[in-house]
């Protein structure tokens, strides 16, 4: 195979079918992803089917547990495929409206318009859904998007892309629209990341490794997600049932996800029977605690935490808790060993929350609420791309409106600057 000579034609064929996204109206892109809905549920089967043959050869080279769980595809998570889908269905057309349109003093109408980004590349490490959260919401945004996911899901990606290809031809619609890069070689990637005259765009959904070697090798503008090194910080005041809830619900409903809890931060005046509780609870739940020297006198049965295990995303069953001396002091924590992901305050004290959610600067605050809401289908989005951790055009989760940029229409009969 010519990798380069594959990755050119993809690319061309990409950038030919965006120029006929402006074609489709909003009932044909809704109809489209209706259809796929239909495909995906009438061959649930085959899905688990081709799903399964990636399980069998990550379980033989002993992946983590944590990995295989983000690759597993069971009857039940596609069916929150298919809900996400329906969700972008219900969600109005961002595209080619004018908005704030204004008459100025020097006679000239202006107006701005949502358009979208162009061509996406969307880089993906374990999770299938991502196929077709990413395609659905490339498609619904008026972008075409190349995929390239990890070559541990490759059969299931492959075989999501032929469905998503099948939607898009039924409804007469680009199937270029959405393409996989099928090979697994590395040198595919590397190459790809260099078509900055194909590619608008590169959204990186995996670890630290894959957007630093992605900031290395390309120059194409990235959304990037960074670690999800996520807090909750138990304020003296606490409601105590609020504070247990959360705090466990933030790390055990799902442990190899982004916005999963990986430090806890103990105000020194929050009742040591209480801290106790909680963590007595973690751990009865599998959960091995990592403690800062006061943690480690109160609970026993923790160990010692490292100057590392501040900075760890551990996405597995593993907790850093430390006991702070005040809110200023969980902030100052926050903002050294943070990853600006999603944070949470549990407090009843107004002040503390108003100053929690000013001074702490990620692209979520949460308060007295669990970090697993930060999420793009929670927050009404349908679905996400990513959640972006940058200050620049999009940060959070990043749904349709963060998949187009705008541009400034201006309307006059005939005006002429003098």
């Amino acid at each position: 195979m010519n990798i380069k000579k594959s990755i050119d034609e993809l690319c061309s064929r990409a950038n030919k079918s965006r120029l006929d996204v402006g074609d489709y109206d909003i009932r044909q892109k809704n109809d489209m992803l209706k259809n796929l809905c239909q495909l995906i549920k009438q061959n649930e089967s085959k899905i688990i089917s081709f799903n399964k043959k990636d399980l069998v050869i990550a379980k033989r080279k002993q992946l983590s547990d944590s990995f295989i769980d983000r690759m597993t595809l069971s009857p039940d998570r596609i069916n929150s495929m298919i809900n996400c889908i329906r969700h972008i269905i219900k969600l109005p057309d961002p595209l080619y409206k004018k908005t704030r349109t204004t008459k100025l003093q020097n006679g000239i109408n202006l107006s701005q318009m949502r358009v979208p980004l162009g061509t996406i590349a969307i880089i993906y490490e374990s999770r299938p859904n991502v196929t077709i959260d990413a395609a659905s919401l490339c498609l619904k945004s008026g972008n075409s998007v190349i995929l390239k996911g990890g070559s541990d899901t490759l059969h299931t990606n492959q075989y999501l892309v032929q469905l998503i290809e099948s939607a898009l031809k039924k409804q007469c619609m680009n199937s270029n629209l959405v393409q996989l890069v099928k090979t697994t070689n590395r040198q595919a990637l590397k190459y790809l990341l260099k078509k900055s005259d194909h590619i608008d765009v590169v959204i990186p959904r995996g670890g630290k490794s894959l957007i630093e070697m992605i900031m290395q090798e390309s120059k194409i503008p990235m959304i990037k997600h960074l670690d999800g090194n996520c807090h909750v910080f138990i304020d003296r005041d606490a409601n105590h049932k609020i504070a247990f809830d959360v705090s466990l619900n933030s790390k055990v409903q799902r442990l190899g996800v982004c916005n999963a809890m990986e430090t806890l931060l103990i105000h020194e005046e929050y009742p040591v029977k209480k801290s106790v509780e909680i963590l007595s609870a973690l751990r009865d739940l599998g959960i091995e605690v990592r403690g800062c020297s006061q943690i480690k006198k109160i609970f026993t049965k923790s160990k010692t935490a490292k100057e590392s295990d501040w900075y760890r995303e551990y996405l597995g069953p593993v907790l850093a808790v430390k006991i702070v001396k005040s809110l200023d002091d969980a902030i100052s924590h926050i903002s050294k060993y943070g990853s600006m992901h999603t944070d949470a305050i549990i407090s009843q004290d107004k002040d503390a929350i108003k100053t929690f959610m000013q001074k702490v600067d990620s692209s979520s605050v949460m308060v007295n609420t669990s970090t697993r809401f930060a999420d793009g289908f929670e927050y009404g989005l349908g679905a996400e791309i990513g959640i972006s951790t940058d200050k620049l055009h999009a940060r959070g989760p990043v749904g349709l409106i963060g998949l187009t940029n705008q541009k400034y229409i201006v309307t006059s009969k005939g005006k002429i600057r003098q």
